[in-house]
């Protein structure tokens, strides 16, 4: 009635108004997301030292108001600034000297730019302690990109652990995995920095110029993924399997998508934030995983990987009434130990081309080594059973084993310890032996040994006697 209601309100509108859609549709507006850039700046006493003819502070300071102003245009983005190092002297031995000097708020380059040229380098490098300070920065908004640019000439000097608080601060979402930009450094140096975020060494002005330019472009700049699922040959032909791109430093679920690719075998195209690191699990089964996604900042990425699949069918006989009942299979990839899942007979299961076993849960138990091929169905089938009926009235206890082409035997069942024998037992077809003594015999040497056949639809009785 809604569909049909909304078509004759449009035939009717565009008949008297050409060109005018009335209509309005009960769709919510999507809200746009916000970006907020926190720059967190090194102003301690080491930003005094030159670089290039002047103050490390001064080209610093420079650059950054640049940078803001070119930002101030951008919709959906707020700036702020924390500075640490600059309210206390460096004989204080301050290591709570961090202060957010200008809030988070829209188009506020001025204000960042006013405040920047009173900054003056003084004391400490509290980096540990800015970082958790900066948790408090960023306005409660869950829908928002937290973005942490850190600029420092220096290391930690209050005894903090900046890469452990920065890993903790990603999982807690507080922000996203950080730029970190240090300026005027030796190589040595970022080693001990890489550790809490993305790291790039300026060791001149021109390239820290480059990297600021580069760092804001890849907050901003579209990313994309296309991800092509081929055969062993290359040729994009699986599809519509789960995707899951895990956020390697939250290790939790960031996008959950089933992949698809159109008639000329394309995938399509999916938006994705740049600035997390991925591990992609693609759900076949066996899964496939790629850990550190190579995903280019602001670029189109196209990955590639191998998922041939084919089809194991888990096939019952052709029965009128299984005795068994719902047979499972366990089925194990070549070579494991561990099981990578149970399925009922009658099922059909897609798996990763691949040498497997299938263990069959029936009586007893079955071993099948199967190879899955490319578009390529595999039958797992068992025999018709046959029953074992134990004709008795007398309590006792007993086994049964399988009798080997070798004479040996093997262990496959125990009768329930000191109840009736007197019991039918679902087997495969095969040679057998029923070993018993019943509960009131006087010694082992009573033990009653038996052998039989059980044939496909068939009952074999054994009879059991006291002695």
């Amino acid at each position: 009635m809604c569909r049909l209601a909304a078509l004759l309100c449009t035939i009717l509108l565009l008949a008297i108004w050409p060109g005018r859609e009335l209509c309005a549709q009960n769709v919510p507006p999507v809200k746009p997301q916000v970006t907020r850039i926190l720059f967190l700046l090194d102003a301690s006493g080491s930003m005094l030292a030159p670089w290039e003819g002047q103050p490390r502070m001064d080209v610093a300071k420079s650059l950054l108001a640049k940078m803001v102003d070119s930002l101030n245009a951008y919709p959906n983005l707020e700036l702020g600034l924390r500075a640490y190092g600059h309210l206390h002297d460096r004989s204080e031995n301050n290591c709570e000297d961090s202060k957010l000097e200008v809030p988070f708020a829209p188009k506020n380059a001025a204000a960042i730019k006013t405040r920047l040229k009173t900054l003056e380098p003084k004391g400490n490098t509290p980096i540990t302690y800015s970082l958790l300070q900066s948790a408090g920065d960023f306005p409660t908004d869950k829908t928002a990109r937290n973005v942490l640019i850190l600029i420092t000439d220096g290391l930690e000097s209050c005894k903090g652990d900046p890469c452990a608080t920065s890993i903790a601060l990603q999982r807690k979402r507080v922000f996203l995995k950080p730029f970190v930009i240090g300026i005027g450094a030796e190589k040595e140096f970022g080693k001990q920095l890489e550790c809490l975020g993305q790291y790039y060494n300026a060791a001149d002005v021109k390239t820290f110029r480059t990297i600021l330019n580069d760092v804001v472009t890849q907050t901003l700049a579209k990313t994309t993924v296309a991800v092509n699922l081929t055969d062993e040959a290359g040729k994009p032909v699986e599809s519509n399997v789960n995707m899951t791109f895990i956020n390697n430093i939250t290790e939790q679920p960031e996008y959950n998508y089933v992949h698809y690719r159109d008639a000329q075998g394309k995938p399509d195209v999916l938006d994705i934030d740049a600035l997390q690191s991925y591990d992609l699990i693609v759900n076949t089964v066996p899964p496939v995983r790629q850990q550190n996604l190579p995903i280019k900042p602001g670029k189109a990425n196209v990955l590639t990987y191998k998922t041939p699949q084919g089809t194991l069918w888990l096939q019952s006989p052709n029965m009128i009434a299984n005795p068994y009942g719902n047979v499972q299979a366990v089925v194990r990839q070549a070579g494991k130990d561990y099981t990578l899942l149970a399925l009922p007979f009658g099922a059909r299961q897609k798996l990763l081309a691949g040498n497997y076993e299938v263990e069959l849960l029936t009586l007893p138990r079955q071993l099948r080594r199967i190879t899955i091929k490319q578009g390529e169905e595999t039958t797992v089938t068992y025999p018709a059973p046959g029953t074992l009926n134990i004709v008795s009235d007398l309590k006792g206890y007993g086994s049964l084993y399988r009798l080997n082409d070798d004479e040996s035997q093997t262990w496959i069942y125990n009768l329930p310890d000191g109840g009736s024998s007197k019991v039918n037992i679902t087997l495969q077809p095969g040679a057998y032996r029923l070993i018993f003594r019943t509960k009131n015999a006087t010694g082992s040497k009573f033990t009653d040994v038996r052998n039989f056949t059980i044939r496909s639809g068939q009952t074999s009785s054994v009879s059991i006697f006291g002695k």
